[in-house]
């Protein structure tokens, strides 16, 4: 795959995995300050936004870039938090923002300052809790790098969210991706890329690596070069490419989705999202739900997502529905209670949550349902009570098997993500 950069001193065009990209992002960033920002006692929240492929700011339909929305979500989701902050008799809070926006091209970037300009005046003028400072680069991603990040450390940003939007897959190291993560206590990844593109270095770097990994998918030899020519529209190619994307960057961070940008016309782009903590992990599962027909997933729908042989389980694509999250609910009904099972037969919610989410797109509320539901399933709180209610569960509570248990089997089957 040819990469092209956007064209957007002649106006760039606004192609549809980046429409859906933006509607994601978007809508995560917002979830991820009410997350962040639900404490009564917090009078402050920093973070960084890093936008390491810029680009110019608005394309020629006139959407914003991602730089605009970064900003325009932040001000109206401060407004929106403390509306209801004091609704709930809370005390404002504000926000301490730095966003770097970098892009290679020089002349881009002046173009997106002066996109940018109007926002940022709005926020000086009428957002007098929102404190924001922006640092404009223009170098490659990997170039710009160590400077973002002494900027980052000599201001003590402990929450920093990295939107790497770049063109085919080779303009971001894998081991900038872990340094992020590793430097950060609290640091999140975008991190979008051609599957096509990976697909073609794979094939040129270590064709025998590419094979094996394959194999176990029952991909014949003719399949496999139809995959690597990039003919993507095919369930199983779809499947063993998402297989070579988790694998690839399974060991970068604590939680990884490797879901891919829902196109009709082929499964060309990921999304990858990178977090350290399992909340942010949980949190993006239900914004995928919420943003159904934008994101798919090939495999289980419940925990062990990965963990599917195409030749027995059929070939399944999650897309985050109604009817995905159905199959959803039912498989969870069976894995969750062998999950307890493997740690005797108790687990705290806590330890739970850490295991799962590397494991399940599956959304927070179907997870909670088929924990109070299950028939071989109690949650009990610090003090000894039981819960009633799915909505109730918290992070302090221990999930626990029944004594006398239903049908569910006493030895679980051994899961593929550990072999």
């Amino acid at each position: 795959m040819t990469e092209k950069p956007y064209a957007w001193k002649a106006g760039a065009t606004l192609l549809e995995h980046s429409r859906r990209k933006h509607k994601i992002v978007r809508e995560y960033f917002v979830d991820y300050l009410r997350t962040r920002c639900q404490l009564p006692q917090q009078a402050k929240f920093r973070l960084a936004v890093i936008d390491g492929f810029a680009g110019g700011g608005r394309y020629e339909c006139g959407s914003p870039g991602s730089p605009l929305i970064f900003i325009e979500e932040l001000d109206r989701a401060l407004e929106s938090l403390n509306v209801v902050r004091a609704a709930n008799g809370m005390a404002s809070i504000d926000i301490e923002c730095l966003m770097v926006f970098n892009d290679f091209d020089r002349d881009v970037i002046e173009i997106l300052k002066a996109h940018v300009a109007p926002f940022e005046a709005k926020v000086k003028a009428s957002s007098p809790r929102l404190h924001l400072r922006i640092e404009y680069m223009y170098k490659t991603f990997e170039e710009a790098y160590p400077a973002i990040k002494q900027l980052l450390t000599s201001g003590r940003y402990s929450n920093v969210l990295f939107n790497l939007d770049q063109c085919g897959h080779s303009r971001v190291e894998k081991s900038s991706l872990v340094d992020i993560l590793q430097s950060f206590r609290s640091a999140e990844i975008f991190y979008t890329f051609g599957i096509t593109s990976l697909l073609t270095f794979l094939k040129k770097s270590d064709p025998v690596g590419l094979h094996s990994q394959l194999v176990p998918f029952g991909i014949s030899e003719e399949q496999l070069q139809s995959l690597q020519s990039g003919m993507l529209s095919k369930r199983e190619w779809l499947g063993a490419a998402e297989r070579i994307v988790f694998n690839a960057f399974s060991r970068c961070a604590a939680y990884v989705s490797p879901f891919s940008i829902h196109n009709p016309d082929g499964w060309r782009y990921w999304l990858i999202h990178f977090a350290n903590s399992h909340v942010a992990r949980q949190v993006y599962n239900n914004t995928l739900h919420d943003n159904s027909s934008l994101q798919a997933h090939f495999g289980r729908s419940g925990l062990e997502m990965l963990s599917y042989d195409p030749s027995h389980d059929g070939l399944d694509l999650y897309l985050f529905d109604d009817s995905g999250r159905e199959r959803s609910r039912q498989q969870l009904f069976d894995d969750i209670p062998r999950l307890v099972s493997e740690s005797g037969d108790v687990i705290s919610v806590a330890d739970f949550y850490g295991g799962i989410y590397n494991m399940t797109p599956a959304h927070s509320d179907d997870v909670h349902t088929a924990i109070i539901e299950n028939p071989d399933l109690e949650v009990i709180t610090p003090a000894g009570g039981e819960r009633r209610k799915a909505n109730t569960i918290a992070v302090g509570d221990t999930i626990r098997l029944k004594k006398q248990l239903t049908f569910f089997p006493m030895f679980p089957r051994k899961r593929a993500l550990d072999t």
